[in-house]
């Protein structure tokens, strides 16, 4: 699929130049993605009144900065009301901004992968700029109803069909997850490391089964979540994606029988401790707690947008919660890989040890 995008100035922003139809023949999307030039030089009226524009976009918009010089408070400013923003390394310190050793390089990288994946980079600037100010539980029902419409789109059925049909996991052969007690302290592990303590339903359900009795239990005044094995969660079994019996009961499930509302509501008491990989529902679920420790070597990576999806374990409110929404929009929409360092830098995680 080519490269489809538009460059506008942040004038021609404030002008309207990216509200044109996003529907066109069939109701095909049009250009889903525009980039705005922010080595454009613009004033604080301009930069209001473009903010103003992109604070309700029709299509995703992606600011572009190539000049090494830092940003003026203006361009910031419309970068803010930007979906995501790529700039030189040296001077992408704002969360509003991802930084590139090459942004162009970087720009080509988010344009194919939109592309590849309109409507699921598109519905995740929705969900992601809806959810921002939402209390936790509300802004999980508008995450779980923008991974229910996915699941009708064309870019999650190819996903699909690339996977093939596939059986049921096999029950644990061990307890899927582990409970102990020490003092005041809930230990809970993850415990399916035979499929990389993948978050299939009888690790949910584990998961929260345990959760509920910290909520319950008034003597337990802190909770310890790690994982056994090589890594702390995979995330989402893919064996199970695409089984449940109907979108409704899909929802119910991820909204009222999922972890992230208990690990929410247990947030300031909760420390998890992460290795390995985690993927997918491995960092949306720990990014609740208030403190997350990761050994080195550790790799973080949201990988539902390529599948046609968006995060749906929690992951499009608990991590925009902690590295704000436009480098969760670029994390999601790429893919990418992010190691400890970056994770630490960007408050993904608290600690290295």
């Amino acid at each position: 699929m080519g490269k489809r995008r538009d460059t506008v100035t942040p004038a021609a922003l404030a002008a309207g130049a990216a509200d044109l139809p996003l529907l066109g023949g069939n109701a095909a999307l049009d250009q889903p993605m525009v980039v705005v030039d922010l080595d454009a030089d613009v004033d604080a009226d301009t930069a209001a009144r473009a903010a103003q524009r992109a604070g309700s976009p029709v299509r995703v918009l992606v600011g572009l900065r190539t000049r090494p010089d830092p940003l003026t408070a203006e361009q910031l400013a419309v970068a803010a009301a930007l979906d995501t923003t790529l700039a030189p390394a040296g001077v992408a310190s704002a969360r509003t901004l991802v930084g590139a050793d090459d942004p162009v390089a970087a720009l080509d990288e988010l344009t194919d992968a939109v592309a590849d994946q309109e409507y699921a980079a598109t519905v995740l600037s929705h969900v992601l700029r809806a959810s921002e100010t939402l209390p936790v539980p509300e802004a999980l029902d508008v995450e779980s109803l923008g991974y229910s419409t996915l699941l009708g789109t064309p870019g999650f059925r190819r996903w699909l069909e690339h996977r093939g049909p596939r059986p049921l996991p096999p029950s644990s052969p061990q307890t899927p997850v582990l409970i102990g007690r020490d003092g005041d302290r809930l230990h809970i592990t993850l415990n399916r490391p035979e499929r990389r303590n993948a978050y299939g339903a009888e690790v949910r359900d584990g998961l929260v089964e345990a959760l509920r009795l910290a909520l319950a239990d008034d003597t337990i005044d802190s909770v310890l979540l790690d994982g056994n094995g090589p890594v702390f969660s995979a995330g989402g079994d893919l064996d199970e994606f695409g089984t449940t019996p109907d979108l409704g009961t899909a929802h119910l499930i991820r909204t009222r029988a999922g972890a992230a509302r208990l690990v929410a509501a247990l947030a300031d008491r909760t420390e998890v401790r992460v290795h390995g990989a985690c993927v997918g529902a491995g960092i949306e679920v720990p990014g609740f707690a208030s403190r997350i420790v990761a050994a080195p070597g550790t790799v973080f990576r949201l990988p539902e947008v390529s599948m046609g999806l968006i995060p749906g374990a929690g992951g499009c409110v608990s991590v925009p919660r902690r590295i704000g929404r436009w480098r969760a929009y670029w994390m999601c929409v790429t893919n990418v890989a992010l190691d400890t360092d970056t994770a630490l830098e960007w408050g993904l995680i608290d600690e290295i040890a």
